[in-house]
């Protein structure tokens, strides 16, 4: 079936039509091979979280809640149910936020689809080219939804990625289920009572963030099996009266573009404009680590060699990654941390680099990182490329007197700096080290990049070691 659609009908229909349409022949192979390597991507920012308190607590957690199960859990001999398993799955993909991103959706898309996708592919036997399948279908779904709102989520205090993340885990397990354009058009108004996930944890480095795009799985999985056993839900979820967009936006509701969800479905794929983060920081941070990185390579300035720094970054975020200063220039945790521009141009400037061993407590607590980040200053960037690139600059004044300047305009790993396929898999076993095996992680590796011939459960054995 073509996997075009009507442009005249609603963004449920529109996005239902494509989904149950859509084979596995009607993708083109570019989209299928950065598909792949996304799933790898995301898969190893999994394996690499197993080891923190929180992957710990949510686990016990979900054991409490159900018990055993037949699911795989990431890096985990545990075995939950499947709606368990979704939701500890979701909290280790994202948890470390170093999961990729799509600038026009401004969200995650991969962890608002893959830990539907394990769960429900187990339970139904899904070949590895339905998995492919349902996998770029739940993108497209939550990129588009996420675009026709372009920022406004976040402006008003709600995680974009874990609102959509309702819609894409329904069309992904529904695609998987076999549901048809009525039954997945119902799922999807389910949904639309589900969604929420409010940005409150900014204040202190909460946890709850992690759990956003787990429990868009839980819900997505329900409405899904719910649909197709003939519950009957709204028809119009994205545009009716008290419908989703309204609700959530409010006064925004003259920005919304719901074009941005139907245009150019089966043929326009969104997917290729996400990025695969370099850093595990929140995206909004990555130019201006960017171009504190390029002026330790250059300069390699001690804490006490610097008497100011001025870091520029798009106005929309200062509220998000800069704001209160007090508090971002000393991080209580390392969630905290991944959200403080101050912290990260800091430990950039000193280090020449931000990894995950910059966030552990020995980091949070470095002496010469925290002093350095008292004197940065957080001002909104003219000159921003945002919301297309993560656009930052870094100004540092020498005690000596000096000046000197980095300006990043196209982040890399977005648009003409995208990450390379070999680099994307580096990053990979770089974190699956942290889990796995070196054969452990190679057997998950070829399992992902030659997916289109095995299936979910070999997925699923090769993902729990």
């Amino acid at each position: 079936m073509d996997a075009q659609v009507d442009q005249q009908i609603g963004p449920s229909r529109a996005l239902a039509e494509f989904a149950a349409g859509l084979r596995y022949e009607d993708i083109p192979q570019p989209v299928l091979d950065l598909a792949k390597l996304l799933i790898l991507d995301a898969l190893g920012c999994g394996l690499a979280a197993t080891g923190y308190e929180f992957a710990k607590a949510t686990l016990a957690g979900a054991r409490a809640l159900g018990g055993d199960g037949p699911c795989a859990v990431i890096g985990s001999t545990a075995r939950l149910p499947m709606r368990d398993a979704a939701l500890v799955n979701g909290v280790l993909l994202h948890g470390l936020d170093f999961d990729d991103s799509n600038f026009l959706g401004i969200l995650h898309p991969t962890v608002a689809c893959l830990p539907a996708l394990l769960g429900v592919g187990q339970t139904r036997g899904a070949s590895g080219r339905a998995l492919l399948t349902a996998y770029v279908a739940g993108m497209e779904t939550a990129i588009r939804i996420g675009g026709a709102a372009r920022g406004i989520f976040h402006h008003i205090g709600f995680h974009a990625t874990g609102l959509v993340a309702h819609f894409s885990a329904s069309i992904v397990a529904g695609k998987l289920m076999g549901l048809d354009a009525a039954a997945l058009v119902s799922a999807q108004g389910i949904t639309a009572s589900t969604a929420s996930a409010v940005q409150v944890f900014l204040e202190e480095g909460a946890w709850t963030k992690r759990l956003h795009p787990a429990w868009g799985a839980v819900a997505g999985i329900t409405a899904a099996t719910l649909a197709q056993h003939g519950f009957f839900g709204p028809t119009r979820a994205y545009e009716g009266r008290f419908g989703f967009f309204e609700t959530h936006v409010q006064t925004h509701l003259p920005e919304v573009d719901y074009t941005v969800i139907t245009e150019g479905l089966g043929s326009n794929w969104t997917i290729l404009q996400t990025a695969v983060k370099p850093y595990p920081a929140c995206h909004f941070a990555h130019g201006c680590a960017e171009a504190a990185i390029r002026l330790h390579q250059r300069h390699h300035l001690r804490q006490t060699d610097i008497a100011r720094v001025v870091t520029a970054i798009p106005q929309d975020t200062l509220p998000i990654i800069a704001e209160p200063a007090a508090r971002k220039c000393r991080p209580a945790n390392d969630y905290d941390a991944k959200f403080s521009a101050q912290f990260i141009t800091a430990a950039c400037l000193l280090r020449g680099r931000f990894g995950l061993v910059e966030l552990t407590p020995e980091a949070l607590q470095d002496p010469e990182i925290l002093a350095l980040a008292a004197k940065v200053e957080c001002i909104a960037d003219p000159d921003t490329a945002f919301p297309e690139f993560n656009s930052g600059g870094v100004s540092v004044t020498t005690t000596a007197g000096a000046t000197h300047q980095e300006y990043i305009r196209v982040n890399l790993g977005m648009g003409d700096r995208a990450m390379p396929a070999d680099d994307i898999i580096a990053k990979y076993r770089a974190s699956a080290q942290l889990a796995f095996s070196e054969a452990q992680a190679t057997r998950l590796e070829r399992t992902v990049l030659r997916l289109e011939d095995m299936n979910a459960a070999m997925l699923a054995d090769a993902a729990a070691g």
